[in-house]
C-alpha cells in the first residue's frame, strides 16, 4: 500500500511521540523530531509505502535521540501484560468445539495482540481492554479467510512466521503450537534491531518463543515491516523456501501488498489506522484475516 491521504499526519503524530519517549530533554526533543520531520519530507513521494518512510523516522530518531529503544519501557510492559494474559487466551482458544475450531481461535487470538499498539493518530489501546476484544474477535473479523489459511497450514513442511510487537508475539505463540501440530516446521522472524515497538530477539526469549517454534530468527534488519532488499542471506534464504508466510501487523500488509509475491501470505492484523481501513474498505478496529495468493 503507497502512501495515502492520511499518512502525513500519522507519521509525524507518531513522530512526536517516539522523539517525547526517546529522552527527557525538552532541547533533544525538538531537535530529534525535527530531525525525523526533515528526513520524512526528504524521502515522501506518493510511489513509497508509510512503513518506508516510518524506517527512515524512527532510525533518525533512534540515531538523533542516542536511545536505542524509545519504546523499551511500553515493550517489557507488554510481554508481562500479555504473559499474564496467555491463560485466559488458552482457555478461549481450547473451547473451540474440535480442531479446526481451536485453530480459527487461535488466528483470531493473534489478530488480537496486534492491538499492542502506541502513538497511532487516534487509537488509544489499553490494556483492560484485551478480555472483552478476545471474546469479541470473531464478531470484529471483516475479512475471513482463516478456512484456507487453515488448509495451507496442514499441507505446508516450512511456514515462517514475520512477528509484529512486543506483547503480540506472546499470543503467537499459540497459533505456533497449533501450526506444528499439524505437521509444520515453524521458522519465526523477529526484527534485528529496536524499531518501534516491534518484538526483537529479546522480547521472543521473554515470551518464550524460543521454546515454542522450531527456530527464532531476525530478519537481518530493523525495518518497519518488511523491507526485502535489506534483509540478511540467512531470513531470504528461509523465507523464499517456507510454503507458507504468516505475516502480523499493518505495516506488512504496506510492505508486502507492493511485492510480487511467490509463496502464499496470510495477513493477520487489526485495523488500527483509516488508510488502511480505506485500502480494504473495511472498518477501524476490525480483525483481519487475509490470504494472498502469488
Amino acid at each position: 500500500m503507497k502512501v495515502k491521504f492520511e499518512c502525513p499526519s500519522c507519521l509525524l503524530n507518531r513522530a512526536q511521540v517516539e522523539s517525547e519517549r526517546a529522552s527527557s530533554d525538552p532541547s533533544l526533543r525538538l531537535e530529534t523530531l525535527m530531525a525525523a520531520v526533515r528526513e520524512i519530507g526528504c524521502h515522501i513521494t506518493p510511489e513509497v509505502t508509510p512503513s518506508y518512510l516510518g524506517t527512515i523516522r524512527d532510525r533518525t530518531i533512534k540515531k538523533v535521540s542516542g536511545n536505542p529503544d524509545p519504546f523499551r519501557i511500553e515493550k517489557v510492559t507488554s510481554n508481562d501484560q500479555a504473559l499474564k494474559l496467555t491463560s485466559h487466551v488458552r482457555k478461549y482458544v481450547l473451547s473451540g468445539r474440535n480442531r479446526s475450531e481451536q485453530f480459527r481461535r487461535a488466528c483470531l487470538a493473534s489478530i488480537v495482540g496486534n492491538a499492542f499498539e502506541f502513538g497511532i493518530k487516534g487509537y488509544d489501546f489499553r490494556y483492560e481492554n484485551l478480555p472483552r476484544m478476545i471474546e469479541t474477535a470473531e464478531c470484529d473479523l471483516a475479512i475471513d479467510h482463516i478456512g484456507l489459511i487453515e488448509s495451507l497450514v496442514a499441507k505446508s513442511k516450512n511456514i515462517v512466521l514475520l512477528t509484529d510487537n512486543a506483547g503480540e508475539i506472546a499470543f503467537d505463540k499459540i497459533l505456533v503450537e497449533y501450526a506444528r501440530q499439524m505437521g509444520a516446521y515453524v521458522v519465526v522472524a523477529v526484527k534485528a534491531a529496536p524499531i518501534s515497538n516491534d518484538a526483537t530477539m529479546e522480547d521472543a526469549l521473554a515470551v518464550g518463543m524460543a521454546e515454542t517454534a522450531d527456530r527464532v530468527i531476525t530478519t537481518g534488519t530493523d525495518s518497519v515491516g518488511l523491507q526485502y532488499e535489506e534483509c540478511s542471506k540467512e531470513f531470504v534464504e528461509i523465507y523464499s523456501k517456507s510454503d507458507l508466510i504468516i505475516a502480523k501487523g499493518m505495516a506488512h500488509y504496506e510492505t508486502l501488498s507492493e511485492m510480487r509475491l511467490h509463496r502464499p501470505h496470510a495477513l493477520l492484523f487489526r485495523v488500527k489506522c483509516g488508510a488502511i481501513a480505506n485500502d480494504l474498505a473495511v472498518d477501524l478496529g476490525k480483525n483481519v484475516a487475509y490470504l494472498v495468493k502469488p
